[in-house]
């Protein structure tokens, strides 16, 4: 079937994606936007857990990325923008009372959210919840569905039918990932990662490595514990039958491919282009087809 991002294209089809975006200091304007539509990535982070909370300038960013894709590739799936929420997952309850970010996120038109510091499982699940309208058992509402249709391209009818999560929804267009970043997540993170609705999920060295009480930034990754937590969130995924996120070079991210690493934090286009034809290689991903995220039966 014919997707409407890159980002559930990709993933849907058993490639790799790639994302390019940072923490802080998104430029969130209609010409930004605009130029958008034509990037490399499969999808844009804007970060909102450290960065503004600015509702007007991802407003416009996300209207001039809509103009941009109709302009420039109105037969290419358009690049998702999924937001770090400012909200952390420690709790049901915090993600609830933290609903409207959600509400107002999406009617903006974006295409998934990353809930960071993700502890608890009931914090996950109330997530879905909140992204899901009620006709699906969740808890958003109508109205914020027609500004985000027209961002889309599609009429605010295909757009109730399309904003869902994926995988748990195999038609849905909208991404939910985690940041299992601290020692109470990794506890959990077995669970975490099997809530119905999460596509993909990462293991945050930096502020894991914080958890562990260092203070070094960028973090030691060869001290054991992190290793450890890196390999528990990587089986944790692996487990759940979800997407492991993770950083590479264009020097690293052949092997990354091979070990099982379907989501990149890429460093720039040359890891990407590399990411995506040692995928494409008969001898890559050593022999073996990428297989699509399906999770386990629940």
């Amino acid at each position: 079937m014919t997707r409407l991002t890159r980002a559930v294209d990709g993933l849907a089809n058993g490639r790799p994606i790639f994302y390019t975006g940072g923490h802080t200091g998104a430029e969130l304007t209609f010409e930004a936007g605009r130029s958008a539509a034509a990037t490399w990535a499969d999808y844009i982070n804007v970060g909102m857990e450290h960065g503004t909370f600015d509702m007007p300038g991802l407003d416009r960013f996300m209207q001039g990325l809509g103009t941009g894709h109709r302009e420039s590739q109105p037969n290419r799936p358009m690049p998702a923008v999924l937001v770090e929420l400012p909200v952390e997952g420690a709790s049901a309850d915090i993600v609830r009372a933290n609903a409207w970010q959600v509400r107002q996120l999406l009617a903006r038109g974006v295409h998934g959210l990353m809930l960071c510091h993700a502890e608890s499982p009931d914090a996950v699940e109330a997530l879905v919840e909140a992204v899901r309208f009620s006709f699906r058992g969740g808890r958003r509402g109508a109205g914020g569905h027609v500004s985000a249709a027209d961002v889309w391209g599609v009429s605010p009818a295909q757009y109730l039918e399309l904003a869902d999560p994926w995988p748990l929804n195999p038609d849905g267009e909208l991404l939910i990932g985690l940041k299992i970043e601290n020692r109470r997540a990794l506890e959990r993170a077995a669970d975490t990662t099997r809530v119905p609705g999460v596509a993909f999920a990462e293991w945050g060295p930096a502020d894991m490595s914080m958890s562990f009480g260092h203070r070094a930034i960028p973090p030691d990754l060869t001290r054991p514990e992190l290793a450890g937590a890196r390999a528990r969130v990587f089986r944790a995924c692996q487990d759940a039958g979800i997407a492991f996120l993770e950083g590479a070079t264009a020097d690293t991210v052949a092997s990354k491919i091979d070990a099982g690493v379907r989501v990149f934090n890429a460093a720039d286009e040359q890891t990407a282009l590399r990411g995506r034809a040692h995928a494409a290689h008969p001898c890559g991903t050593k022999g073996a087809r990428l297989t699509s995220v399906t999770p386990p039966a629940r």
